[in-house]
């Protein structure tokens, strides 16, 4: 019993950093989703790619806020006639999701 203790505090402790844990010896499946730190950027900082599919996908919309992640992900809040809408972006241009 106090192996198992244990060996839960230890994945707790790694899990901080991992998306999934799975422990053999037990066969309890441990997962940690975490959020993505986003930080504000200049509307100018956007990549072009991610411009073009806005302008395409989200036609007279503008650019309110821009916030990027440490792994190029964009997250962008874009609004037109008093509707907003917040749409994420790999840096390549590739939609992720609309939220």
């Amino acid at each position: 019993m106090k192996n198992l203790f244990l060996t839960a505090a230890l994945v707790l402790a790694l899990g901080a950093n991992a998306a999934s844990v799975t422990l053999n010896t037990t066969s309890f499946t441990f997962q940690v989703n975490q959020e993505k730190e986003y930080k504000k950027v200049d509307a100018s900082a956007v990549p072009a790619a991610i411009l073009k599919e806005i302008s395409t996908k989200y036609s007279g919309y503008a650019i309110t806020d821009a916030y990027a992640s440490e792994d190029g992900e964009y997250k962008l809040v874009v609004a037109k006639d008093k509707k907003t809408v917040t749409v994420f972006y790999t840096s390549t241009g590739e939609f992720v999701k609309e939220a």
